[in-house]
């Protein structure tokens, strides 16, 4: 029987109360604060903390604090990414960002789901859906990135956008729910 790590990042429903999942959301909520917790005069800190909380983080990888994540072990991050004040990414399940890639404040990436059906959400079992964000892609503040959604390279998400379904590459979009509004130059 596959366990419940196991079958949260499969985007099978899964038990949140798991012990070991509650464990690995626990190291997270500290790292977390220990980051949010560090000041600008800090920086060789914040970037430790950063690799601790995201081990696949690259080079040159900036956060602004505060931040949240679930686990941060299920993100993977580019090089020179840069995620502006009060971000917040949940990723119950493999939330994948490339390189260049620029976050407005509050922007919220999450990979968590529910089930549809409200018997289903009773049981207290949850899901979630992959994201993955492309090189050189800038999300504007406070957009939504909902579950199982790609946005494709050098897109510009504007800000407020609540982004439900693939964005392809290179163009702006905006809106709720977010559209392709034009495309965009290299």
């Amino acid at each position: 029987m596959r366990s419940h790590k196991e079958r949260m990042l499969a985007g099978e429903l899964y038990d949140p109360h798991d012990p070991q999942l509650s464990a690995e959301r626990r190291r997270a909520r500290l790292l977390c604060k220990a980051l949010n917790e560090t000041s600008d005069d800090q920086p060789e800190e914040r970037a430790r903390l950063i690799r601790e909380l995201i081990p696949a983080a690259g080079e040159g990888v900036i956060v602004e604090p505060p931040f949240y994540c679930d686990y941060g072990t299920n993100i993977t991050l580019g090089d020179r990414v840069f995620f502006n004040f009060n971000c917040v990414v949940l990723d119950v399940a493999p939330v994948s960002i490339g390189s260049g890639v620029l976050f407005g404040p509050a922007v919220q990436v999450y990979a968590a789901t529910h089930p549809p059906s409200a018997a289903e959400r009773r049981t207290g079992l949850e899901s979630g859906r992959p994201v993955e964000i492309g090189d050189d892609v800038w999300v504007g503040g406070g957009a939504i990135i909902c579950p199982g959604v790609r946005v494709g390279a050098r897109s510009v998400i504007g800000a407020g956008s609540v982004v439900t379904r693939d964005i392809p590459e290179g163009v702006l979009a905006a809106g709720n729910p977010c559209r392709v509004i034009r495309e965009v130059g290299e």
